[in-house]
């Protein structure tokens, strides 16, 4: 039984000179017979002309509508032949001997073949006898119907392998070859795998093959059932995306239904529509009537009359104006004379205008923090201490730097700043009963509590930490010093409890962000926020708890050591 062998090998620009000088025989070649002539079949017989000059003359012919990627693949190797017992069948094991009518039969369907499945796009084709058996190589530049240099679109997985070789054996069969064994190799599109059968001339045996067949089909099982849970997995966690995905393009709708409506009565009447309804008449540029000379310049307007002397900004301010009423008789009239839809339109435009005045020219509030009740603060540090299992030197540095402190309920008070180091918020955990909660007016989407450990306060931060709560930040950082000691790099411990205050531009920016929340999916989603995060795997319920044990842990060890060195 012969197979007919079609193998490949992917070329980036670097690596076509190297191929093109084996298989044009310009270095030494182990196992190539000197005295044997090989066939260049399609392509120039100049032997200066330079295989990467054809490949790159052929990409030009095509203007390429975006830039070839320096990793690009330029050019395909096909490596064609067949089992030596297809060219030798009385004797398969005579290296170097074939039957001159089988040769012609098979080189004449392999050039057809080229030239029905890719044309002009191979450049180059030479049949090698100088080896044990015969064999084509064919230089594919793989440029697509478009005309765009795109490797992936002919030979991208197993299936386009098994398509391209499918393709070879349906030509190769009309002069009796077999198709190889499917599938039977992980790496069956290398060339690697089956050249050593043209270089040393050995042909694949039925036992030889159903031994690999068995060895393979059985890799491939457990290859498969791998791959099959790893499906179903993907399967679970893709459906409940699809659901959070749905709820959230519900949400969006709604959204979108809520600020088209808000777009719609936001925009106000035309002015010029009002001043007609009060009975002012156009006179050039200007509006005029009574006592008034009103001048329209879009959205505002001017009394330009020196006894009327007025600026607005909408059509309610100018109904106000002309009519000398107030705000509700203005809606009023706009309802009569423009109906509900058009007073509500009106309505609304002035509202948002006086909100942005007020916006414009009040000052922002100010975040008022609870005061500190230093009588209070021993009774917080022994809590954070004691109970919480936080080293006192750490409960002392933050103190100093006025991150944590006591209230006059004796509160634990951990000071939330914005990135520039201004305090705009407070997290208060009771250290007499369960309570935790903000402190009011704290901005809890510009505010964290953080601090920073290794280097200089200059350093740029390399490292972030995210955690649910300050008592949890506080944890993993003191678990990693006791560990491994004050971090190399400049590394931040910040509390985020939800993501909607994840300052996400400023932590894509740092290079290494770790993961620390006890909910799997705020864990999920900030990994979708911060595709480079990794997580950290808490051992206990959560790192205050880890902590603690891990305390535990040292106080026995440090216990058992000094009872053995008294025993000693």
């Amino acid at each position: 039984m012969s197979y007919a062998i079609a193998r490949l090998k992917k070329l980036k620009r670097g690596n076509i000179s190297g191929s093109a000088s084996h298989t044009a025989r310009e270095r030494e070649t182990p196992n190539a017979d000197p005295t044997q002539k090989n066939i260049r079949f399609i392509g120039s017989l100049d032997p200066h002309e330079r295989l990467e000059d054809l490949v790159l003359a052929k990409i030009a012919e095509h203007e390429q509508k975006r830039k070839i990627r320096t990793d690009a693949v330029y050019c395909v190797e096909l490596l064609l032949s067949a089992s030596p017992s297809y060219f030798r069948p009385d004797c398969p094991t005579n290296a170097g001997y074939y039957e001159q009518q089988k040769l012609d039969d098979w080189v004449e369907a392999t050039h057809q073949w080229l030239a029905d499945e890719y044309g002009s796009r191979i450049v180059r084709a030479e049949l090698h006898l100088d080896e044990a058996t015969p064999h084509i190589h064919a230089y594919f530049v793989p440029v697509d119907d478009q005309g765009q240099l795109r490797c992936n679109h002919f030979f991208d997985g197993r299936q386009k392998i098994h398509e391209f070789q499918d393709s070879y054996y349906q030509t190769m069969r009309l002069i009796e070859l077999e198709r190889g064994i499917k599938g039977s190799r992980a790496k069956h599109q290398d060339i690697k795998d089956f050249y050593r059968i043209v270089e040393e001339g050995r042909d694949l045996e039925v036992d030889e093959l159903s031994a690999a067949q068995l060895k393979a089909k059985a890799a491939d099982r457990d290859r498969a059932n791998q791959r099959k849970q790893e499906m179903e997995a993907t399967a679970k966690a893709l459906s409940l995306e699809n659901e959070q995905l749905q709820r959230r393009i519900a949400q969006l709708e709604q959204d979108n239904q809520q600020l088209r409506k808000l777009t719609e009565w936001s925009t106000d009447l035309a002015l010029d529509d009002v001043a007609w309804e009060l009975g002012l008449w156009r006179k050039g540029n200007k509006w005029v009537g009574g006592n008034h000379i009103i001048n329209i310049d879009g959205s505002k307007f001017s009394d330009l009359a020196p006894a009327s002397h007025f600026e607005g900004n909408d059509a309610i301010d100018l109904v106000k104006h002309v009519n000398q009423c107030n705000q509700v008789q203005a809606i009023t009239w706009l309802g009569e004379r423009f109906g509900e839809v058009g007073a509500k339109r009106a309505a609304q435009a002035h509202a948002q205008k006086v909100a942005a005045d007020i916006i414009q020219t009040q000052p922002a509030s100010q975040f008022t923090p609870p005061v500190e009740d230093k009588a209070n603060w021993s009774g917080v540090e022994h809590y954070l201490t004691q109970k919480r299992g936080i080293p006192s030197d750490c409960v002392q540095m933050l103190h100093n730097q006025g991150l944590v402190y006591a209230d006059s309920k004796a509160n634990v008070v951990f000071v939330m700043r914005d990135l520039e180091g201004n305090t705009k918020g407070a997290f208060l955990e009771g250290t007499t009963n369960k309570f935790s909660g903000y402190e009011l007016g704290t901005v809890r989407r510009d505010s964290w509590f953080y601090f920073t450990l290794g280097k200089k306060p200059s350093d740029k931060t390399s490292t972030a930490v995210l955690s649910d709560s300050p008592i949890d930040a506080i944890s993993v950082a003191m678990l990693e010093y006791q560990v491994k000691g004050i971090p190399e790099n400049r590394t931040v411990y910040m509390a985020v409890d939800d993501t909607s205050s994840l300052p996400v531009e400023r932590l894509r920016n740092v290079a290494h962000v770790q993961v620390a929340f006890s909910q799997s999916t705020v864990a999920r989603a900030v990994k979708e926020l911060l595709p480079h995060s990794t997580q950290l795997k808490c051992e206990s319920r959560d790192w205050n708890t880890q902590l603690i044990n891990f305390s535990h842990q040292l106080q026995q060890r440090y216990s058992q050591q000094k009872h053995e060195e008294l025993e000693l």
